[in-house]
């Protein structure tokens, strides 16, 4: 037989959309081409493949080899297609049965002696084999539309896909329900098992146990002194989804504070756990198994690029926006960052979404993630420090907060001053027993439940119609939101944000609408520049 056909996957977009490989032997002069839009990495598997045939003993056709990834209009990079490559050379060859490759999907970096190295995105091509393994089998993803967005399925009621990967890298895909991974060290004893040698087979890789996983342990915010209304506020935005903006001093502790946000979150369901880790999976941050269920926290320098951020390059890779997906997106030093790059984060804060579009790609990547950003008031960072130690002109502290631009602002719904703390706070060590995190998650998660059960969404996601319907508050809280909006001179989606958080104010009290009281309380949380 000189034609030989193995299924594999390509790492785009968390989606892991399916490549096969053909490969074809001919007569001619000897020579190894591979054609499908080929990156260079790709390319040079190659003289990977070569010599790892050799050093396993295997015989490499001296003949025109053709190998051919399609669909042929998509980008394919990185080295897994060494395995796939590789056995199809050796079904094309007859070293290895060609029948053993059906149904089955393989993918893997080889090394000069046959080794298979560890490989990412292995737990994304998991989901990706699962997915068509529902799709064939007359099943139906809830939500397949987008990147990233990829649910279990019921995939164990058709025929169990099997998925071949690199020892090293088959833990984390095993993680994935409704598909059987392999993990084998080498090609020698893959091409055991595939010719059903009787001391050579290989057996479905377990999931590992994350029960007691240490990894698994956040920050907990009992250990933050005092800053009453500061955790208040983490409170709320976590209920409903918020974006969060923390003004103060240096040492106040803003990062502190962000740190222990993913804490407050509550767990990740069946659905956004695979999301996650496939989006992580298929990046170059890479996912290991102690991620599981863990909610991202992404914290970037304030150096990052426009593309690091939201994502960028041809073909487009996601940014750190998309990597927070579902988690926490937390920016400190925020007037560091160049003021472009923060212009970037407008549209996908607002959508949940963005899309890096490119000449002859486009790419749609998740963004709905959670951003709380901190900042100093001042280039110094004390100003309205009593001691005096301000010594920053107007003009000076003006030009730094304009490096804010007011649409950004516009689209953080909580805006807080956080003041530094005094000596005899920092040495009242009663104050560092604070609530822990666990007792505010468990508030938090009812409240979310309210919305979940009340629209579906969390209260950030609220479009404008349903605010009205979902956020109106009593007469007494109706009046004084207007008072407040023409006092401040808020914009429509200020206003609107603001009624927002009163109904997440509202959902952790257990009450029908939003009060005056609550609506109040919402408002303080847009106040930070006001005060400075």
């Amino acid at each position: 037989m000189s034609l030989a056909v193995v299924r594999s996957r390509a790492p785009a977009s968390g989606r892991a959309p399916e490549v096969t490989v053909e490969v074809h032997l001919a007569n001619g002069l000897p020579s190894f081409s591979i054609v499908g839009l080929p990156d260079l990495e790709v390319r040079e598997s190659r003289e990977r493949v070569r010599a790892a045939l050799q050093n396993c003993n295997f015989d490499f056709p001296v003949r025109r080899i053709t190998v051919n990834l399609a669909p042929a209009d998509l980008p394919k990079e990185s080295g897994r297609f060494d395995l796939p490559i590789a056995l199809g050379i050796l079904a094309a060859s007859g070293q290895i049965p060609a029948e053993s490759l059906l149904h089955r999907e393989f993918a893997g970096e080889l090394s000069l002696t046959g080794a298979l190295r560890p490989m990412r995105g292995a737990f994304a091509m998991a989901c990706g084999t699962a997915r068509s393994a529902v799709a064939q089998g007359g099943g139906a993803l809830q939500s397949a539309a987008s990147a990233g967005e990829l649910v279990a399925g019921d995939a164990r009621a058709h025929a169990t896909p099997q998925l071949y990967l690199p020892a090293a890298s088959a833990a984390e895909a095993a993680l994935v329900p409704g598909v059987d991974v392999y993990g084998a060290a080498d090609l020698p004893s893959l091409c055991a098992h595939l010719a059903q040698a009787p001391d050579g087979r290989l057996y479905p890789v377990a999931a590992p146990d994350l029960a007691e996983n240490p990894a698994a342990i956040v920050p907990d915010m009992g250990d933050v002194i005092g800053q009453r209304g500061a955790r208040r506020a983490l409170e709320v935005a976590a209920a409903g989804g918020h974006h969060v903006l923390l003004v103060g001093p240096p040492g106040a502790g803003k990062s502190m504070l962000a740190a222990r946000l993913p804490g407050l979150l509550p767990p990740m369901t069946d659905d956004e756990a695979l999301a996650s880790a496939a989006l992580l999976s298929a990046s170059r941050a890479g996912f290991t198994p102690s991620q599981w269920r863990r909610r991202p926290f992404r914290a970037p320098h304030h150096s990052s690029s426009a593309a690091a951020l939201v994502g960028g390059r041809n073909p487009p890779q996601p940014g750190e926006i998309t990597l927070a997906h579902l988690g926490v997106l937390f920016l400190d030093e925020l007037p560091e960052f160049d003021r472009h790059v923060l212009e970037t984060l407008r549209e996908p804060l607002e959508a949940g979404r963005i899309t890096i579009s490119r000449a002859a790609l486009q790419a749609d990547f998740p963004a709905a993630c959670q951003l709380i950003a901190a900042m100093n008031p001042c280039p110094c960072g004390w100003r309205g420090d009593p001691n005096g130690r301000c010594r920053c002109t107007p003009e000076i502290a003006a030009r730094y907060l304009r490096k804010l631009s007011g649409p950004l602002l516009d689209r953080i719904d909580i805006q807080l001053e956080v003041p530094a703390l005094t000596p005899a706070e920092l040495s009242a060590r009663s104050m560092a027993a604070g609530e822990t995190s666990a007792a505010i998650a468990a508030r938090v998660s009812r409240a979310r439940e309210r919305q979940l059960n009340r629209q579906g969404k969390t209260n950030r996601e609220l479009g404008g119609r349903e605010v009205d319907e979902v956020c109106r508050p009593d007469s007494a809280g109706e009046a004084l939101l207007r008072e407040a909006g023409e006092r401040f001179g808020w914009s429509a989606r200020a206003y609107y944000r603001v009624l927002k958080v009163a109904r997440s104010i509202a959902d952790l009290a257990g009450a029908p609408m939003p009060s005056a009281a609550q609506i109040g309380e919402a408002i303080q949380y847009r106040r930070a520049f006001g005060s400075l």
